[in-house]
């Protein structure tokens, strides 16, 4: 094995650590949410590693630029408005939500996992000569339900982090809408 081949599995090995200790601090027990979304940016920044040490050089600077740039930046705008820690502590999940978690839980995980080792895992194949036109055909035909499923994960956590802002409330009456009301 050459140095060359050693370096390339440490790489690999470091980026896919990076990504679920990121992960593993974005889902922990929530106590502040900026460690949440360090975490997220942490994990987000070792999938961008992954997609530079794949060659696709495109997809790795789009994850930063949109991921860790845009979605971490509003997710830190929504942490300034929202409840504090206190307030977080005392309104834990309890009771019948906790079932009602986990069984939604349970429920997303058994397909995830049956789907992830039936799935017949191969290497996207690199772009000639850092070409974007050949990527966004691929993406649009070959890898498009990849792209969508990438961005429906994304609508779901902006749709969570409003409804986490607004303490669970979709809709609430009682929020003054402008200065006046108060």
């Amino acid at each position: 094995m050459n140095i060359l081949n050693a370096l390339s599995e440490i790489l690999f090995v470091a980026f896919a650590i990076m990504t679920v200790l990121g992960a593993c601090l974005a889902v922990r027990r929530v106590v502040m949410l900026m460690h949440t979304v360090l975490g997220l940016a942490v994990c987000m920044m070792g999938i961008a590693g992954l997609y530079f040490f794949l060659g696709s050089m495109f997809l790795s600077m789009m994850q930063v630029l949109i991921y860790i740039g845009a979605l971490c930046v509003v997710l830190v705008f929504g942490i300034m408005i929202s409840y504090t820690p206190k307030e977080i502590n005392r309104m834990g999940i309890t009771g019948k939500h906790m079932y009602l978690a986990l069984t939604a839980c349970i429920l997303v995980c058994i397909p995830m996992g049956i789907l992830i080792i039936q799935s017949d895992w191969h290497a996207v194949t690199t772009v000639p000569s850092g070409e974007i036109g050949p990527l966004g055909s691929m993406l649009l035909y070959q890898y498009c339900m990849a792209f969508e499923l990438i961005s429906v994960i994304l609508l779901i956590g902006i749709v969570g982090s409003i409804i986490l802002s607004r303490g669970g409330h979709v809709a609430d009456d009682s929020v003054p809408v402008s200065v006046e009301d108060h």
